[in-house]
C-alpha cells in the first residue's frame, strides 16, 4: 500500500511521460493526473487514483487494485501486477514485466517498449491488459 501511495505521489507531482515501443516510438503519454493520451494527443483513458480505469467517457474499463489485481468493467479478474513488475494472466501465466528503468519486456524476455517516468502498474496496463 505504501509502494502504491508514493508511486501516486510521484504521478501527480511528474510532467507528462511518454510510453514508446520497442523502436522508441512515442504510443502514447500519460500525464501527471492520469490522463493517457495517444500519439495524436487524443484522450484515451484515465486512471484515477484509486485505480479506476476509464475510457475518455468515463466508462469503467477496469480496475487496478491495491494488491495489484487487475479486473474488467464487470470486476473479473485478469491478472495480477506484482510489487517487483512480473505481471501475470488469471491463470498465473507469465505475460511480462515492467523493470524498474522502465523497459517493459514479454514473456520471452524480448523488449516490447518503455514507459521511463510510468508508474508501473499503469505501463503494465498499458502493455498487457490494453484497456486503451
Amino acid at each position: 500500500m505504501v509502494s502504491f501511495t508514493l508511486m501516486l505521489c510521484w504521478a501527480v507531482v511528474c510532467p507528462a511521460q511518454m510510453i514508446r515501443n520497442s523502436n522508441q516510438s512515442v504510443m502514447a503519454k500519460i500525464d501527471a493526473d492520469g490522463t493517457v493520451r495517444n500519439s495524436n494527443n487524443s484522450v484515451i483513458a484515465r486512471i484515477s487514483g484509486n485505480g479506476d480505469i476509464r475510457d475518455s467517457n468515463s466508462h469503467l474499463l477496469g480496475r487496478i487494485g491495491s494488491s495489484g489485481d487487475v479486473r474488467n468493467s464487470n470486476n473479473t479478474y485478469l491478472g495480477k501486477i506484482e510489487s517487483n513488475g512480473t505481471v501475470r494472466n488469471s491463470n498465473n501465466s507469465l505475460l511480462g514485466k515492467v523493470e524498474g528503468d522502465g523497459t517493459v519486456r514479454d514473456s520471452n524476455n524480448h523488449v516490447i517498449g518503455y514507459a521511463r517516468g510510468v508508474p508501473m502498474r499503469y505501463a503494465a496496463v498499458y502493455f498487457f491488459f490494453h484497456f486503451m
